[in-house]
């Protein structure tokens, strides 16, 4: 994109904005468009809506919210990265950064910030990918490096086993949805919503349903009240 055109408007990024949650949207167009060179081009709260909206509006920058209605964010980033190889994607997410930036990074994410960090941390977070730096938490950068260092870092949560679409049917249970609504919800078949309830089942060491359930929704309110 050419910064150096003469209409204060074509001097600024565009940055698209996909989270379900309004209120955050709102709050954070405003502070994102009181930045000298930043702008909200637009938004979206699910993965259909923003594709068809960040493909007529040619942003120059996503922030992606991982929690969406229907597939996720790290289903709609892989998207994104299919279509639009060079487009900066920055995850900003409730979700632990030890369970889900790794694997953000791995789905082609330029950067991953908790909600929980201050706003003025986003702008960083914002800046840092423009320039072409990959953003994350100084606490991640340690423990990524201790990795590279010395290999894998033991005990590792068994969460983190999970594949992204096992992870997904987990955080909906999480969310209290049944195995019809996460069916219709990721557009599959119940039985194939079960049988990935079974491979969390076994990776977790959970005997039942009822445990599933319960260690879904523990999961959810501990990553909620972090």
């Amino acid at each position: 994109m050419n910064k150096s055109a003469v209409s204060p408007l074509a001097s600024k990024y565009r940055i698209f904005l996909v989270d379900d949650h309004p209120i955050l949207r709102q709050g954070l167009a405003l502070f994102i468009n009181r930045e000298p060179d930043l702008m909200v081009c637009g938004e979206a709260d699910g993965a259909a809506s923003a594709l068809q909206a960040i493909r007529s509006s040619i942003p120059d920058f996503v922030i992606l919210d991982i929690s969406l209605d229907g597939p996720d964010g790290l289903e709609l980033l892989k998207t994104l990265r299919a279509k639009y190889p060079s487009l900066p994607v920055l995850i900003l997410s409730m979700h632990d950064e030890s369970t889900y930036a790794e694997r953000a990074l791995r789905a082609g994410a330029n950067g991953y910030i908790m909600k929980q960090e201050a706003t003025e941390k986003v702008l960083t977070a914002i800046r840092q990918v423009l320039r072409g730096d990959v953003y994350v938490s100084e606490h991640l950068t340690r423990r990524m490096l201790q990795q590279f260092v010395h290999g894998s870092i033991s005990p590792r949560d068994p969460v983190t086993t999970l594949s992204d679409r096992e992870l997904e049917v987990y955080r909906l249970i999480g969310a209290g949805h049944g195995t019809r609504q996460i069916a219709d919800e990721l557009h599959v078949s119940t039985k194939t919503v079960e049988s990935y309830q079974a491979h969390i089942k076994e990776k977790l060491s959970l005997r039942n349903a009822r445990e599933l359930v319960q260690h879904a929704i523990e999961s959810s309110l501990n990553e909620k009240g972090a």
